[in-house]
């Protein structure tokens, strides 16, 4: 009863088109093509433990659940979402079972492996290494950041790229005329322009083209006794549809990456695209506004000053009006950051800065600027001898030292030969002068 109830199981339409043999595996061909050593050591039963690392619905779940089949292992699956140690032991137990009693392998899926905390993934380290269990891990984050360096040394790592539109269409279409698993047996009739909007709204996601085609059958218009999935049907599945887009994850990242690089590497356009991209993918606007601002004076700085104001006023209508009037303003800020002179000049002095004060003591206050507000503070001779800059010829106390006695003066802000920090740079040079003609030296004479 049992198994007959489990073969009457729904399963949706992209479980049934998993491939089932490396011939049937769309996509991924620098793993698969003929010759390729992670095929042949498929084909030939050659089990060792891996990570397959790539964004979602490219086919990870697929390449394990087949693995295990071909080489004839059983087939332990964990999600590290909702399992904890007590699951892995289980699966452990069993697997231990098996090889003593028929001497079948078992291969150990881990979904979502990068969730596990480090004592999670360090409960199964020994199983693999004494080869109880061949442990295969999928992730969409980078396994450098999020993986224990013991586990990455047994594993071998394999990187799964999005699905082109030309996979997806092929996906689409084997689901289409495949009357065993797929959508064959009860044939339906759709456009091949309506069937690559599917393909493109899957955004290199397999798994989500194959739902999305799947619910498109479920509603098919019959015309002429004919059943078709018309452009209104394609439409109404898509019409609160959004792209991928990881957050907190390595594609969240990498989309700001590339839109930082695009401000400083004055392209307006690129900037744009991205900042585009992340908002049709669900981005709150209000991150990517505190991240133009941070741009602003880290590629920017006294090259424009007015960037950062701009970028602040950026921020504030979108926190005022919100969308689309907060995102167009966005968008006018990124373009001025992008075609504003750069300088990355005070970035660079306040990490020099920073650097020093983490590796020096912690100097005191020279004497002499220090405030004295109270009788004990000057008969301390606190401020004593302090120059008033604007007391001094051209407001500045030539040969004045503002470093801790113990310190060498630093240059930290060497400003660049763009915008405004070149009358920036013309100016500390002209005091500079001062200096050096100054009789007064107040250190390192």
């Amino acid at each position: 009863m049992n198994d007959l109830f489990a073969k009457e199981l729904y399963q949706p339409l992209a479980a049934r088109m998993r491939p089932r043999h490396p011939d049937e595996y769309i996509g991924q061909d620098h793993l698969f093509s003929p010759g390729k050593p992670l095929r042949e050591s498929i084909v030939r039963k050659q089990l060792h433990s891996m990570v397959l690392w790539g964004p979602p619905g490219v086919g990870k779940t697929s390449m394990a659940k087949m693995i295990a089949e071909i080489s004839d292992a059983h087939f332990e699956s964990i999600s590290a979402v909702l399992a904890g140690v007590k699951d892995i032991r289980t699966a452990v137990a069993t697997a231990q079972q098996l090889q003593q009693q028929s001497g079948q392998k078992t291969i150990l899926f881990v979904d979502e492996v990068h969730r596990f905390n480090k004592a999670q993934q360090d409960a199964f380290l020994p199983y693999v290494e004494d080869g109880t269990v061949i442990f295969i891990g999928a992730t969409t984050e980078n396994p450098s950041f999020s993986l224990n360096n013991a586990l990455l040394s047994r594993s071998r790592v394999y990187v799964l790229r999005a699905l082109e539109h030309p996979h997806l269409m092929q996906m689409l279409r084997q689901a289409l005329t495949d009357s065993d698993r797929g959508l064959g047996a009860e044939p339906f009739s759709i456009e091949d322009d309506l069937l690559s909007t599917l393909a493109h709204a899957a955004d290199g996601d397999g798994r989500k083209a194959l739902n999305l085609l799947e619910v498109a059958s479920d509603l098919v218009d019959e015309i002429d006794g004919a059943k078709v999935i018309t452009e209104s049907v394609v439409q109404e599945i898509l019409a609160n549809d959004v792209r991928r887009f990881d957050k907190g994850g390595d594609v969240f990242y990498e989309q700001i990456s590339a839109l930082h690089k695009s401000v400083r590497g004055s392209s307006a356009d690129g900037a744009l695209y991205w900042f585009a991209r992340m908002i049709d993918g669900g981005c709150d606007p209000l991150y990517i506004a505190r991240r133009v601002v941070r741009m602003a004076s880290e590629e920017v700085g006294n090259a424009d000053p007015r960037a950062l104001q701009i970028c602040l006023n950026a921020w504030e209508t979108q926190e005022r009006l919100g969308s689309p009037e907060g995102e167009l303003a966005i968008a006018q800020a990124l373009v001025y950051l992008a075609a504003a002179p750069k300088s990355n000049a005070v970035y660079k002095a306040f990490n020099e800065a920073m650097a020093d004060v983490k590796s020096q003591p912690s100097h005191e206050v020279p004497i002499h600027l220090r405030n004295a507000p109270t009788k004990l503070m000057k008969s301390l001779d606190y401020g004593a001898e302090y120059r008033y800059a604007h007391d001094e010829p051209g407001a500045y106390a030539a040969g004045e030292c503002y470093f801790p006695q113990e310190l060498e003066p630093r240059n930290y802000y060497r400003p660049v030969d763009r915008g405004l920090e070149q009358k920036i740079g013309e100016k500390l040079r002209y005091l500079e002068e001062c200096d050096k003609a100054s009789r007064w030296k107040r250190y390192h004479e």
